[in-house]
């Protein structure tokens, strides 16, 4: 099955426009799709926030990585400002995800 995003009117992708694609080509209802879009992103956010790490076949890996503090600066005034160490999440395109993108010839996908 074949999920098409031809009737996307912004650049970006949301799960309302997401949980609507589940509606109109899967037929889950609206209540069933929102709540399996939830679901999903839920479930990525807490095994992000425990420290695991999310791979999706085909898509790309998203990890935690700790950040050092280091020394930064206000850009306005020029002051020395400390960064502290901090968390963050990564994500790395799969090599399949790349390919596709560079078969684009990076054009946009998007309906006109």
């Amino acid at each position: 099955m074949e999920i098409t995003v031809e009737s996307l009117e912004t650049p970006a992708l949301t799960k309302a426009q997401l949980a609507e694609l589940l509606f109109e080509q899967i037929g889950l209802n609206k209540r069933e799709s929102k709540d399996m879009i939830d679901a999903f992103f839920d479930l990525i956010s807490d095994s992000l926030v425990n420290g695991n790490d999310v791979k999706i076949s085909g898509f790309g890996n998203f990890q935690i990585r700790t950040k050092a503090p280091r020394p930064g600066r206000n850009p306005r005034t020029g002051e020395a400002i400390p960064i502290e160490a901090r968390r963050v999440v990564t994500f790395h395109a799969s090599h399949k995800l790349k390919e596709q993108i560079q078969e684009q010839g990076g054009q946009p996908t998007r309906a006109a």
